[in-house]
């Protein structure tokens, strides 16, 4: 293989411009030409697309988002637009394409490589809910940043005898909210693979708190709570309880409890920053992988890690996985957190 191209999509995630860098790198030291193809499955429809070179990709292993930008294509979902993007691989030569993102920018890798095209995938989000991997690049810099940002609140709540209510993002998964709420010792964590009791889980705990003395609490809530999915089991609570967003959340729970309660979103501040040392080395270790494999000749994989190890599997065989909840860090979570 002569020529490999690299883009990013979906969502931003910190560690995207490691795995870039990576990729360019490796092709870099095989004597393999690296095309920068900008702004996802949009860019590649469009042709906006570059040669990289080693130098084009210094100093940006520590920068966070991506460099290369990302776009939400779902037109790509067609015949027709699939059919452009092979046509733009022919054009500039490109031979097969590493796709950094989320499920979504899998099925497009699988589309590609079954229309000619070999794409090797690897996970980028920082919601770590790829079914296949047991971690995603961004996941750990995510979880650090709610933790600093948390521990900020947590000192003007503890000055004013207050309950912070916190929306962390996630999509339609609990993981960055259970990591953050045991790293930063929320009394609460109520998160949408776990059916939660108002009374139980939070009006409760905030009652055992006092009685050990505590004047402040925490209590985080992840934004998949309020969507409409299968995976959530308290959409249907919400909504016959007229809870329909993080205020009105919060409005309850000051309500139930007789504490001063306000609410706190997050959002898009957990994409955004420096990318930590873990999410610098598994995106390394996965660009440099996903080269690899294309250089080989073995491409509809997705590289993941298991565990501690990286390996790759069949796109197909992987969309189709199951990823369980943690619930026994959870109950562990409630156990220790007051």
């Amino acid at each position: 293989m002569k020529t490999i191209g690299v883009l990013t999509s979906g969502g931003d995630a910190q560690g995207m411009n490691a795995a870039v860098r990576a990729v360019v790198r490796t092709c870099v030291a095989e004597n393999i030409t690296v095309m920068g193809i900008r702004e996802g499955y949009k860019g590649l429809i469009e042709g906006n697309i570059q040669e990289l070179t080693a130098r084009d990709v210094c100093d940006i292993l520590g920068r966070g988002g991506t460099f290369l930008r990302s776009a939400r294509c779902p037109e790509f979902k067609t015949e027709e637009k699939i059919q452009e993007a092979v046509h733009t691989c022919k054009e500039f030569g490109i031979e097969g394409i590493v796709v950094i993102g989320g499920d979504g920018s899998f099925r497009g890798a699988r589309d590609l490589t079954l229309h000619g095209i070999p794409c090797v995938a690897m996970p980028g989000t920082i919601d770590n809910d790829i079914v296949c991997s047991d971690y995603t690049i961004g996941f750990d810099t995510a979880v650090n940043i709610c933790i600093d940002l948390i521990d900020k609140l947590r000192d003007t709540c503890n000055s004013h005898n207050r309950c912070s209510v916190v929306q962390i993002m996630g999509k339609n998964a609990g993981w960055v909210t259970l990591e953050a709420g045991i790293a930063a010792g929320a009394t609460s964590i109520i998160v949408p693979e776990v059916e939660f009791d108002f009374q139980r889980d939070i009006v409760d705990r905030i009652a055992r708190g006092k009685r050990y003395g505590k004047n402040h609490f925490i209590v985080l809530v992840s934004e998949g709570l309020f969507f409409d999915v299968p995976s959530n089991k308290n959409y249907k609570y919400c909504v016959e309880n007229g809870i329909a967003n993080i205020a009105d959340f919060a409005k309850r729970v000051e309500q139930e409890t007789g504490v001063e309660s306000r609410e706190a979103i997050l959002g898009h501040v957990q994409r955004g920053g420096a990318p930590s040392a873990k999410d610098r080395v598994i995106a390394t270790e996965m660009g440099n992988y996903c080269v690899n494999l294309l250089k080989n000749g073995i491409s509809n994989r997705v590289v993941v890690m298991k565990e501690t190890d990286i390996i790759d599997l069949d796109i197909l065989e992987a969309l189709k996985m199951e990823k369980p909840f943690d619930f026994k860090k959870y109950e562990m979570a409630n156990m220790i957190n007051i």
